[in-house]
């Protein structure tokens, strides 16, 4: 046996090579086609559709077939935005040495999240904008894809292979490799891969490479993973506790994700008699989940899961019929509609926390309605907006307004105003202040050779004819010598000046 994947080795070398989905290749070829008569009116296409049905092999067999290079980023390379701008952005620009079409791919284009892709979605939107090359984005949600992106794309949808053409497949891996399957391994792994090619195929490699009798191919195989809207109908729909509780070990789905789609979709099976059981069995759930996140232990998921399944499932006392829509949490689609103000607040919290000395958290809870109240003031709310270089989206937040109304505007302005004088001031005062000195110092080296060549009395001999009473000698004479050498003047000097200015800002 070679150690080489068998996905890989009889990875689709061409477009008909690749099965089960003959309406989405087509229409893959046909977009490829429209690249030879100039650009397209979509530059990009979406492959969406599950794990393991071919949406990769497509585009690579694609590339092979049109004689395309390609380039692939996938979901161990950063994406951020820069990454993709670098990469893929460059890529679909330039054109090779030969003049070919060169393929850039982006695989597991509906999971770009944390900081490691940071941006990645608004460079990938540009991306398929102003490409001259053409892109294929692999996605396994395509509603996991921001609105504009779809819009911008072609989506081209892969569904499950059948069982059958599966059993198919493997038993040509099996007659090429000259492996000894039998007709009931074929069938049981083909039933166990749940329509993913890949999945049947990597089983079918690891029960022959572990010498496994036909009853045993199950223990080798792994489970096929249900959809969430399958997962959750089964929770609230079932009358299996056991069924329930293992449907949330086969989900790609944590439990804190787990318990927002129960949530959402709780009303919609339970009468309202069952809601208040229902949603006692959840928050116990919730309490668990918390535990977790406070002490680490993830041995507590375990009583959460229990209790958002098959807790929640008990609580049922009569069923609904009907069709009823299950819909994805309505919390992460309000937490996405309200992600850039929440980013604006912090951004302001942090600001006034660390021109407080602060924390942020305490800046949100305590201090953003004071300086609210501040920016309203016509004299203070220039200067406070300057002194923390706030920005029209964070003076409209603290103001309760929106960003594009004249009074924003004008507030942000005079801020800038006094920015830039305090630059100016600053620069000015640098070179001022080291020419004015040295300037002092010349002039104070001729005023004393002077006496001291025409013999003038020093400051005790001043002094003494001040107590003569002769007003006219004193030491404080204007223009005199004692004057000159104090230095004393009711104008204040230029860093007193840039003091008194700086502390326009000490609040």
């Amino acid at each position: 046996m070679t150690a080489t994947k068998w996905t890989e080795k009889y990875r689709p070398k061409r477009l008909k090579e690749v099965l089960g989905n003959g309406k989405a290749v087509s229409e893959l070829e046909g977009w490829a086609r429209s690249w030879e008569r100039g650009l397209p009116e979509k530059r990009a296409v979406v492959l969406y559709g599950p794990a393991g049905v071919g949406k990769t092999s497509a585009a690579l067999a694609l590339a092979e077939e049109m004689g395309w290079d390609e380039i692939e980023m996938n979901a161990s390379d950063s994406r951020t935005a820069a990454a993709i701008q670098k990469v893929a952005g460059a890529a679909s620009r330039m054109t090779t040495f030969s003049g070919r079409k060169r393929l850039v791919i982006l695989d597991e284009a509906d999971n770009l999240y944390g900081s490691a892709d940071r941006g990645g979605s608004a460079a990938m939107l540009k991306l398929v904008r102003e490409t001259d090359q053409p892109v294929v984005l692999i996605a396994n949600d395509y509603y996991g894809l921001t609105k504009p992106l779809r819009e911008a794309t072609f989506g081209i949808q892969f569904r499950r292979i059948t069982k059958g053409t599966v059993a198919s497949a493997l038993r040509e891996i099996c007659r090429a490799e000259e492996a000894g399957c039998t007709p009931e391994m074929i069938e049981e792994i083909a039933d166990n891969s749940g329509g993913d090619l890949r999945s049947g195929i990597n089983d079918l490699q690891a029960a022959l490479e572990g010498a496994l009798d036909p009853g045993e191919v199950a223990t080798g195989v792994r489970d096929a993973k249900s959809s969430i809207f399958d997962a959750v109908a089964k929770i609230l729909r079932g009358s299996n506790l056991g069924e329930a509780v293992k449907v949330a070990w086969t989900l790609d789905e944590s439990p804190e994700d787990l318990v927002h789609w129960i949530d959402e979709n709780l009303p919609l099976v339970y009468v309202p008699a069952d809601l208040a059981a229902g949603y006692d069995r959840l928050s116990r759930a919730d309490v668990f989940l918390g535990r977790v996140r406070r002490r680490q232990n993830y041995g507590l998921w375990r009583y959460a899961s229990f209790m958002m399944t098959g807790g929640v499932q008990a609580a049922r006392t009569e069923k609904k019929g009907g069709y009823i829509p299950f819909r994805p949490p309505g919390y992460w689609r309000r937490m996405g509609q309200t992600k850039g103000a929440r980013q604006v607040r912090d951004s302001a919290a942090k600001k006034i926390g660390r021109h407080c000395h602060i924390s942020s958290r305490m800046a949100r809870a305590e201090m953003m309605g004071f300086f609210g109240l501040l920016l309203k003031d016509k004299e203070a709310g220039p200067r406070v907006a300057a002194l923390l270089e706030f920005t029209p989206e964070e003076i409209a937040l603290l103001m309760g307004t929106k960003p594009t109304t004249k009074k924003v505007a004008k507030l942000y302005d005079a801020a800038q105003e006094i920015i830039e004088e305090e630059r100016v001031s600053e620069i000015e005062g640098a070179w001022g202040g080291s020419q004015k000195g040295e300037e002092a110092e010349e002039m104070k080296r001729p005023q004393k050779t002077d006496k001291a060549r025409s013999g003038a009395p020093d400051e005790d001999d001043s002094e003494v004819g001040s107590e003569a009473g002769d007003p006219d000698e004193g030491p404080f004479e204007e223009g005199g010598a004692a004057s000159s050498d104090l230095g004393q003047s009711s104008e204040p000097t230029e860093p007193e000046k840039d003091d008194r200015q700086r502390s326009l800002f000490d609040f």
